[in-house]
C-alpha cells in the first residue's frame, strides 16, 4: 500500500510540474506575440511618418511620382505593403537631399533610420516567436492557441 502511495504522489508531482512548465511556456509565447504586435505597431508608425515626410519633400520638389508612391505605400493593404514600401525606399534613395531645406532633409534621414530600426525590432520579435512556436511541446499541446503565425517584413533598406 505504501508503495502505491509513493508512486501516486510521484506521478502527481510529475503532472503538476509538467503542467507548470507548459503554463510557463504558454505565457512566454503570449508575451512574444504581444512583442510582435507592438513591433508591428512601431513599424507601421515609422512607415507612416516616412510617408508623410516623403510627401512633404515631394511637394517642395514638385515630384508627382514621389507623392504618388508615398500615398500608395501608406494606403497599401498588409500583403502588398512590402512591395510598395520597397518602391518608396528605392525612390527616396534618388531624391536630391541638397535641394531640400536642411530641416526637411534631416527629418527624412531620421524617418528612414527609424524605419530601419523598427523593421529590425519587428523582425527580431517575429524570429523569436517563430522559434518558440516550432518547438514540439508548443505544437503537440497547442500552446499557440488561435494566434496567427507572425510574418517577417522585408523591404529594401536605404543606404544610410
Amino acid at each position: 500500500m505504501t508503495t502505491w502511495v509513493w508512486i501516486g504522489g510521484l506521478v502527481a508531482a510529475i503532472v503538476v510540474l509538467g503542467g507548470l512548465f507548459l503554463l510557463a511556456t504558454a505565457n512566454r509565447l503570449d508575451r512574444l506575440h504581444i512583442r510582435t504586435d507592438a513591433g508591428w505597431a512601431a513599424l507601421d508608425a515609422a512607415l507612416a511618418r516616412r510617408a508623410v515626410v516623403a510627401r512633404a519633400a515631394a511637394a517642395i520638389l514638385g515630384d508627382e511620382e514621389l507623392r504618388a508612391l508615398a500615398e500608395r505605400a501608406e494606403r497599401a493593404p498588409r500583403p502588398d505593403r512590402e512591395a510598395e514600401e520597397s518602391e518608396l525606399t528605392l525612390r527616396l534613395a534618388r531624391v536630391d537631399r541638397a535641394a531640400l531645406p536642411t530641416p526637411l532633409a534631416e527629418e527624412l534621414t531620421d524617418a528612414e533610420h527609424r524605419v530601419v530600426i523598427a523593421r529590425r525590432v519587428h523582425n527580431d520579435a517575429v524570429r523569436d516567436t517563430l522559434h518558440l512556436r516550432r518547438r514540439r511541446k508548443v505544437r503537440y499541446f497547442g500552446l499557440a492557441g488561435t494566434a496567427r503565425l507572425p510574418e517577417y517584413f522585408e523591404i529594401a533598406e536605404p543606404d544610410l
